[in-house]
């Protein structure tokens, strides 16, 4: 995009003023160079969210933002009901409650590097991945509405994990408000077979190893040190999340005409938080967000058991589990009021600062763990939420590198077998049931991410604490 649409409010934080239809203006946090490589759509889609009724203060992205489906990637955006807001499908997207859980293991890189090809291959073996992968559990009738309630903590009573888990989980590890019973038959068919499975596309299971640490006292109160060995597992909640989004999208369409709403792209659909299908997609949405919380309680014991088998001295401990793709109520300053807010953060991760009462107690001195993945192929990072976030983009930060071209672009730029050959010769191993999943998501498909990173911590969205380099990935 052209620097010349923006008004620069700093380095690393550019505006457009509000004009036509937008009642707020539109805000990207990036440095220069990753303006002038967004896409102009970002700028048109940006834009486009600051004309929806009730958004509040602006619309945001984040310096990893890229063009999606209504909203950026990378964009947030906050709703008042009071002022008729609206929740929108296109702005939590189709993955429901995609993140990322790290877990430590309590070793060192060269306790893994003396097992690394046995490790691959016992976890590819263990962790079922790629598309239509289903796992062991087949969830049926009233047991699937309980993990739609329940989440992590259903998953954590079915024998997956501990109580301890869920302390480092968002929200506990489950989703109040949940409502099983809007959410379709079709969508729970989907699920049935698909739970403790990783996915496809950008989804992944890596073993890191800690190569930098930039806040002492954060990757202290974290555990973290240099050379530790972490596991980040990226998923969310499989077909039943895209289900959702894609019903909700459909009906959401109708239900912004009924109500009047002029929509400049039909992929914004939405509805009036507080009419009957805009709580009938809260429902839906907030059971999606416990069946990826689930998800990925289930990936952790899977893994622990490759571990306890080939590594006994292992202790995977939860650092945190945090999503990028939700709607969540929050209370936020607006104007000099208190107000709840409905925050729609899509590619975008919270990043409460120290002090805030949804922090577990050993967080709450530094702010919560931000889990930002990279490539396979370069690295992940771990920052920390800060208090200055709060009044820059209600407590949000970027989520990971941020696609630089499409899955199709990468395709004819990329092969399967070479980018696999390429990073064993650099002592990653890669392993996934797909050489075009490969392709898709070679590390050069993606934007640099340290300097996703470096921008938003020079932003103030979020401060960096560690860098996360692979050794094992296995891709969806």
């Amino acid at each position: 995009m052209k620097t010349d649409l923006f008004t620069r409010h700093s380095e690393f934080e550019w505006e457009i003023a509000a004009r036509g239809a937008m009642t707020v203006p539109a805000r990207i946090f990036a440095s220069r160079q990753l303006i002038n490589d967004m896409d102009d759509k970002v700028y048109q889609q940006v834009t486009n969210v600051a004309t929806l009724p009730g958004i509040v203060t602006a619309s945001y992205a984040m310096p990893d933002a890229h063009w999606g489906y209504g909203f950026p990637i990378g964009g947030v955006a906050a709703f008042d009901p009071e002022l008729g807001g609206v929740i929108s499908a296109g702005g939590v997207g189709f993955d429901i409650s995609c993140g990322v859980r790290t877990l430590h293991t309590g070793l060192m890189a060269e306790e893994i590097m003396a097992v690394q090809k046995k490790l691959a291959d016992r976890l590819v073996y263990a962790i079922p991945a790629g598309v239509g992968s289903t796992g062991q559990l087949r969830l049926h009738g009233r047991e699937m509405d309980d993990m739609l309630t329940g989440g992590a903590q259903w998953a954590v009573a079915k024998g997956f994990g501990s109580r301890e888990d869920l302390e480092h989980i968002e929200e506990r590890g489950r989703m109040a408000e949940a409502k099983p019973a809007v959410v379709s038959d079709h969508a729970k068919k989907r699920q049935r077979d698909e739970m403790g499975t990783l996915g496809s596309g950008n989804h992944y299971l890596e073993v890191q190893q800690v190569t930098e640490i930039y806040d002492e006292a954060a990757a202290a109160a974290f555990g973290l040190a240099k050379n530790d060995v972490v596991i980040s597992i990226h998923c969310g909640s499989r077909g039943l999340g895209h289900q959702i989004g894609t019903e909700f999208m459909k009906s959401m369409t109708v239900a912004a005409a009924r109500s009047g709403i002029a929509l400049p792209d039909r992929e914004l659909a939405c509805a009036p938080i507080n009419s009957p299908q805009g709580q009938a997609y809260l429902g839906a949405m907030r059971a999606g967000i416990n069946c990826a919380l689930a998800n990925r309680q289930i990936l952790t014991e899977l893994v622990r058991r490759v571990f306890a088998d080939l590594l006994p001295d292992a202790s995977l401990d939860l650092l945190y589990d945090v999503s990028h793709n939700t709607c969540k109520v929050e209370e936020h300053e607006v104007d000099g009021r208190m107000r709840q807010l409905y925050i729609h953060r899509k590619g975008a991760t919270r990043a409460f600062g120290p002090g805030h009462p949804a922090l577990p107690d050993d967080y709450c001195a530094v702010g919560q763990p931000v889990l930002i993945g990279g490539t396979m192929g370069t690295a992940s990072y771990i920052l920390a939420g800060t208090q200055e976030s709060e009044t820059k983009a209600f407590s949000s930060a970027c989520h990971g590198a941020g696609r630089a071209m499409s899955r199709h672009q990468a395709m004819k730029s990329y092969k399967g077998r070479q980018v696999v050959d390429d990073l064993a010769a650099r002592g990653i191993l890669i392993r996934g049931p797909s050489s075009r999943g490969v392709a898709e998501e070679a590390p050069g498909a993606y934007k640099d991410v340290r300097e996703v990173v470096d921008a938003a911590h020079a932003a103030g969205l979020a401060r960096k604490v560690a860098r996360l380099e692979p050794l094992v990935c296995v891709k969806g």
